[in-house]
Order: C-alpha cells, then sequence, then structure tokens
C-alpha cells in the first residue's frame, strides 16, 4: 500500500485494502472489527468500508504490539 499514508484520514478503504495493511484473511477482519481490534466499517450507498484515520490509528496499535505485518 504505496500511498495508504497520504490518504486523507477522511477517505474510505475497502476489505482488500485493510487485509493487506494488517496481513490478515477476510475473516480474521470482520472477528477483529466485531472484537473491536479494527474500527468498525461504515456502509454508504450499499458499499462497506473503513476510514482511513482510525485504520491509521489501529495499524500503528497492532505495529507497536507487534500484531500486524
Amino acid at each position: 500500500m504505496k500511498h495508504f499514508e497520504s490518504l486523507p484520514d477522511c477517505a474510505i478503504v475497502r476489505l482488500p485494502v485493510v487485509r493487506e495493511l494488517f496481513g490478515i484473511s477476510s475473516p480474521t477482519v470482520w472477528r477483529w472489527s466485531k472484537n473491536g481490534l479494527l474500527p468498525s466499517p461504515i456502509k454508504m450507498s450499499g458499499i462497506t468500508g473503513w476510514q482511513v484515520g482510525a485504520i491509521k490509528l489501529a495499524l500503528s496499535r497492532h505495529v507497536s504490539k507487534g500484531e500486524a505485518k
């Protein structure tokens, strides 16, 4: 994810991006979201995604714990 850091915090990313950033499977993304390890996704016009700002915060927490790629 070359350009992820340059995205504004209000941008929305989809499931494949979240999977790649954390190095986890789709079911794990959903499980972590349900358990509060990742932010809850938002739905807009039938599309589900995550706010970049919330993902950046979650990623920094997981990296500091050594849990992500």
